[in-house]
C-alpha cells in the first residue's frame, strides 16, 4: 500500500476545520461526543482570515516544568508542548485518524505487515546542519531500542519495531517483530520525534537540555525553573498538513514560562505579563470568557482518560465484590460537577471518545448505588464498627490512595471527596500525597488506588494498563495488576487485526471486561484549555490537542 504526497491538499482542507480556535464552548460539549473539539466559534473564524504577521514573540506560561526535552526520554505532556515546536516525525496523524506524509514523503507497507518502506524529503537539514537522511532515522529508532538511552514512552510507542535497513540515502525500510496496527499511528507521536545524530552522540545523556530537531523552531536556552526559549528556524519548509503554513513560522520566538501555581499562571494571562497559559482552571473559564482582552482555545485529549486503577495485588481488592463495592459507592458525576463545574466530560471507558474503539454502550452503565455498596463488603464479611468503619478478623478495612504533588487538575481533590464517599461505607481512606510517585507507585507498588492518564491517538495504548504481560510497575504488573487471558488474548488480536469493524469489537470486549470486572474507576476526559490575549492568533492543535505554532502570529 502507497501514501503518497499528492493527497496533501484534500487533507488541508479537513485541517481547516480543526482549527480548534474557540471561546465559550467549555460548557456545550456534551458526555460522550467523538469529536477533539468543538466547532470553531464566530470570533474564531474571524481570528483565521486575519492576515498572519511576521515578527514577535509569543510568551506561553505552561503548568509544570518539563522533565527533559529529548523526546525518547520524556514521560511528561508538559514536555511536548515545546518538544513539538523544535521537532518533526516521519508522518503525520489528521484529526479523522488518517496518516499524511511529513519528513516521509510516501510509504510501502509489505504483504505480512511486518516492514514499512519510506521514501524521505531530501532538502531537510537538523538545526545543527546535519542532514536528515535514512541514517538519521536508522538511528533515531534504534536510539529508543538501546537500553542505554532508558526510553520512556518512545520504547512503548516504536513497539513492534525491531531494525532499520538503509536501502540509499533518502530510503529506510523499517522491520517489525509482529504486524501492528497502531505502529504507523505511533510514528506521528512527538515522543518518537527524529532528533539530531550527531547532537545525540554529542550530548549523550544531556540531550534533554540541548535538543536539535528539524523543527519550526530552534531551541535557544532552558533556565531550570524559570522559561524555555525557542527561535524561528528561517529555512523551514516542511510542515505537516496539520497548519496552513508550510514554511518557516511567523513568530521570532516562543518562550514557555514555568508557572505551576494556577493563580499566578492565569493572573499573569490577566494582566498581560504572558500572553498565553495552560490548563485553565474550571472556576476561571466563566470569568476569561467574559473578558473582552482574552480568548479561549481548547481540544479534548485523546487515549486513556484520567482513571483510578485499582491495584489488584493489595487485598481485599484482588475480591471483586470489593472492587465492585468501590465502584458502587463512588459518585464520578458528583466528583465531576462538584469540581469541574461542567468544563470537563466525565468518562466511562478506558478509552476516551476520541480514541478508535470506543465503546459508547458503555455510557451511563455504572450509577451510584450504596446499598449495593454495603451488601457487597457485607457478603466479603466485613461489619461495621462503633466508629463506622468495616472490620474484619480485627482489621480495619482501609484503603491507601495515592496521588502525586502539585494538584495537577484537581487530582487531590478527587481523592479529598472519594475519602468523604467511601466513609459512607465504612471504607477508611488513607490518601498520601506524593512528589515521589515513582519509587512509591511504580517501584514498590505500594498502592491500593492510583490514578493516571495517558495522551495516545491508537487503543493499543490499553496494552501497558491492562495486558498481563506489561510490567509496567515495579517490573512485575501493569497498575492495576490486572491479568486475564481473554483481555489479553483481545488486545493481542485488535494489534493486527486488518478489518476495523473486527477491531472496534475486539476493543469493545477489553472495555466491557475492564468495567464488569471493576478493574479501574474512569473519571474524566481532559480538555487541554489555553487562555490568550486576543492580539494571539493562529494557535491550531495536532490530533493528541497538543499546540502548534507554525501559524501563530501577534496581531498588532
Amino acid at each position: 500500500m502507497l501514501r503518497k504526497k499528492s493527497g496533501w491538499k484534500s487533507i488541508l482542507a479537513l485541517t481547516v476545520v480543526f482549527a480548534l480556535v474557540l471561546s465559550g464552548c467549555a460548557s456545550t460539549e456534551k458526555s460522550g461526543n467523538s469529536n477533539n473539539a468543538a466547532e470553531p466559534s464566530p470570533s474564531a473564524d474571524a481570528a483565521v482570515t486575519a492576515a498572519p504577521l511576521t515578527g514577535g514573540e509569543l510568551s506561553y506560561a505552561l503548568a509544570t516544568s518539563p522533565d527533559t526535552l529529548d523526546p525518547h526520554r520524556s514521560g511528561l505532556a508538559v514536555a511536548v508542548r515545546a518538544i513539538r515546536t523544535i521537532h518533526d516525525n516521519l508522518v503525520a496523524q489528521l484529526p479523522d485518524g488518517t496518516i499524511a506524509p511529513w519528513l516521509a514523503t510516501e510509504w510501502e507497507i509489505s504483504e505480512d505487515g511486518k516492514s514499512y518502506t519510506f521514501k524521505l524529503r531530501q532538502d531537510v537539514k537538523f538545526h545543527d546542519g546535519t542532514p536528515f537522511n535514512a541514517e538519521a532515522v536508522k538511528f533515531n529508532y534504534d536510539r529508543i531500542l538501546n537500553p542505554e538511552t532508558k526510553a520512556a514512552n518512545s520504547a512503548a510507542l516504536i513497539r513492534p519495531y525491531k531494525s532499520s535497513e538503509v536501502i540509499d540515502e533518502y530510503t529506510v525500510k523499517l522491520n517489525l517483530e509482529t504486524p501492528s496496527n497502531a505502529f504507523l499511528g505511533n510514528l506521528s507521536q512527538a515522543l518518537v520525534s527524529i532528533v539530531s545524530p550527531t547532537a545525540a552522540q554529542k550530548y549523550g545523556d544531556q540531550l534533554g537540555k540541548n535538543p536539535v530537531g528539524t523543527g519550526p523552531f530552534k531551541f535557544v536556552s532552558w533556565e531550570e525553573n524559570s522559561q524555555i526559549t525557542v527561535e524561528r528556524n528561517a529555512d523551514y519548509n516542511w510542515a505537516p498538513p496539520l497548519v496552513e503554513n508550510q514554511k518557516a513560522p511567523y513568530l521570532d520566538k516562543v518562550i514557555f514560562k514555568i508557572a505551576p501555581e494556577e493563580a499566578t499562571r492565569i493572573g499573569s494571562v490577566q494582566s498581560g505579563q504572558v500572553l498565553a497559559g495552560e490548563t485553565i482552571p474550571p472556576q476561571n473559564i466563566l470569568a476569561l470568557e467574559k473578558d473582552e482582552k482574552l480568548q479561549l482555545f481548547k481540544a479534548n485529549t485523546q487515549g486513556l482518560p484520567y482513571t483510578l486503577f485499582i491495584n489488584q495485588n493489595k487485598a481485599p481488592w484482588n475480591e471483586l465484590k470489593a472492587r465492585q463495592a468501590l465502584q458502587a459507592a463512588i459518585d464520578v458525576d458528583a466528583i465531576v460537577k462538584t469540581l469541574y463545574l461542567g468544563t470537563y466530560d466525565r468518562a466511562w471507558s478506558p478509552l476516551t471518545p476520541g480514541t478508535f474503539g470506543y465503546d459508547k454502550s458503555l455510557e451511563g452503565g455504572v450509577k451510584p448505588d450504596l446499598d449495593k455498596a454495603n451488601a457487597l463488603l457485607e457478603e466479603l464479611g466485613y461489619v461495621k464498627g462503633a466508629d463506622g468503619i468495616r472490620v474484619k478478623d480485627g482489621k480495619k478495612l482501609t484503603l491507601h490512595y495515592v496521588d502525586g504533588s502539585p494538584n495537577r487538575e484537581k487530582r487531590n481533590d478527587i481523592a479529598a471527596i472519594i475519602q468523604q464517599q467511601l466513609k459512607q461505607i465504612g471504607v477508611a481512606v488513607e490518601v498520601e500525597i506524593t512528589k515521589d510517585v515513582r519509587s512509591i507507585v511504580f517501584e514498590s507498588a505500594n498502592y491500593d488506588i492510583y490514578g493516571n492518564s495517558q495522551v495516545n491517538s491508537d487503543p493499543e495504548a490499553l496494552r501497558s494498563f491492562y495486558h498481563s504481560g506489561a510490567a509496567s510497575v515495579g517490573g512485575k504488573q501493569n497498575l492495576p495488576a490486572y491479568k486475564n487471558a481473554e483481555v489479553d488474548s483481545w488486545i493481542d488480536q485488535g494489534l493486527v487485526e486488518k478489518d476495523t469493524a473486527k477491531r472496534q469489537e475486539l476493543y469493545a470486549n477489553v472495555q466491557k471486561a475492564i468495567i464488569e470486572q471493576a478493574v479501574i474507576i474512569p473519571i474524566y476526559v481532559f480538555p487541554y484549555t489555553i487562555a490568550a490575549s486576543k492580539t494571539v492568533q493562529g494557535i491550531k492543535f495536532d490530533s493528541l490537542a497538543y499546540p502548534l505554532f507554525n501559524d501563530t502570529f501577534i496581531q498588532k
